[in-house]
């Protein structure tokens, strides 16, 4: 039986995808900014509720380096969908902010992956007030 080359390239690539994506949490949760902002082109945009849309490596950089309302926590995916260079993310967060508030809510996200597979957008929702 023959493979379609498609089909396995196109695999290979939601794979990859997803990989990059569960890639980013660990980072955002392990507070490595400059390994998770590698993750982005050098002109993306992330929309996030609350906040003016934050543009580059040097947005990035400053979201989460300081502007971010959370100070610790952790991420956990609970379904990722990838369909050709898009992928969407549901999963739930627990943390504190810097004021020492604890936090748990369920978020969605959703990423649009470049030609070279880093993340050119990045829009957050979350069901629950701005966090």
């Amino acid at each position: 039986m023959r493979t379609d080359d498609t089909t396995t390239t196109t695999a290979t690539s939601a794979s990859a995808a997803e990989a990059d994506v569960r890639r980013y949490y660990e980072l955002v949760d392990a507070g490595d900014v400059p390994g998770l902002v590698g993750l982005f082109t050098a002109d993306a945009t992330y929309h996030r509720p609350g906040y003016e849309p934050f543009e580059g490596h040097e947005g990035l950089t400053r979201f989460y380096s300081g502007a971010r309302v959370i100070r610790t926590g952790r991420h956990t995916l609970t379904k990722i969908l990838v369909e050709g260079s898009d992928v969407a993310v549901h999963g739930e967060f627990n943390g504190e902010l810097h004021d020492g508030t604890t936090v748990g809510l369920r978020f969605a996200d959703f990423f649009q992956l470049a030609a070279d597979g880093r993340f050119s957008r990045r829009d957050t929702f979350f069901f629950a007030p701005l966090v």
